[in-house]
């Protein structure tokens, strides 16, 4: 078997002679740091886009109704709750996206080192890098928690914004309430990372060959909104469970397999209405992960 690789190797994106001033800046952040600027704007990027779709799946995933319904409680909130809410995602995806990539890029250039004098296959480090980088990006949890509680209209009264939000938790309950939800999250982040950066590589191998930056932008946006949102659907039912756990403040923390249960239960053990908003997270994914992988491939060859 061939080597496993991701994407283009940076030693391949460096032009050599003379820097330009994009490339000096890159000189400047280094060849790790970049790694991390560039999915952090990337993010960035996402975020601002589709952060409406994100909260009309999140009121499906909440709540198992259709997405007109969804749609139908944002406009009757108005216009100055449709980003109700963006600052904790916003913070928590550029800051992970960062952590994937730049961490990805870290780990598996540790671990490779190590690999060739152990004769281990590329393929387990590069996956052992995936599944540490997705595992620290738990740390962040509590974003992700703040998000929900913004999100979800039943709490509009009771919480006025991020600081204030994660001032009511730390208060009133204490750090451990900022990291409900936390299980979901790690069972997600890990074998999703796994199989992010050991297929994208492949995957953009099989298209047909770029001609131009834009072809190049084009391949890079199939591959990961591809990905993106297969994997969307393979880990829906998590998401799920994060969504109901983190709408919770306060009582016992309830196990996944309990949360997946009472679910199931409540949408007459069906699986159509469990991935209630499964569609809707397909074609977001496909969208968010398409951008992100296309912005944070091109912002590597600028930098």
């Amino acid at each position: 078997m061939g080597v496993v690789t991701t994407m283009d190797s940076d030693s391949a994106r460096q032009p050599q002679g003379k820097l330009s001033g994009h490339a000096l800046i890159g000189a400047n952040l280094g060849a790790r740091g970049k790694h991390y600027v560039c999915g952090s704007l990337a993010a960035f990027t996402n975020i601002i886009v589709t952060f409406p779709i994100q909260k009309v799946l999140f009121r499906q995933q909440l709540h198992g109704v259709r997405a007109t319904e969804a749609v139908g409680q944002l406009q009757r909130e108005g216009l100055r709750h449709l980003y109700r809410g963006l600052l904790p995602p916003l913070l928590q995806k550029t800051t992970t996206v960062a952590i994937m990539f730049g961490l990805y890029e870290d780990f598996s250039r540790l671990l490779l080192r190590h690999a060739r004098s152990s004769g281990a296959p590329e393929l387990v480090t590069r996956s052992a890098a995936a599944a540490l980088a997705g595992t620290a990006e738990a740390a962040l949890t509590p974003f992700e928690r703040v998000q929900t509680l913004l999100q979800d209209h039943r709490h509009n009264g009771r919480f006025n914004n991020t600081a204030h939000t994660f001032r009511t938790l730390l208060r009133d309950y204490g750090v451990r309430e900022c990291y409900r939800g936390l299980v979901p999250v790690l069972l997600r982040n890990g074998p999703s990372n796994v199989l992010f950066f050991g297929l994208r590589g492949p995957i953009k191998q099989w298209l047909p060959d770029a001609r131009s930056r834009m072809g190049n932008m084009a391949n890079d946006f199939v591959c990961g909104g591809l990905l993106g949102a297969a994997l969307g659907i393979m880990f829906y039912p998590l998401n799920v469970v994060k969504s109901r756990a983190q709408a919770q403040v306060g009582g016992k923390f309830v196990p996944c397999h309990t949360i997946l249960m009472t679910v199931w239960r409540e949408r007459g053990g069906s699986i159509v209405l469990l991935f209630r908003g499964a569609t809707l997270n397909y074609h977001r994914s496909l969208l968010s992960w398409g951008i992100i992988n296309a912005t944070y491939e091109l912002l590597l060859k600028v930098f």
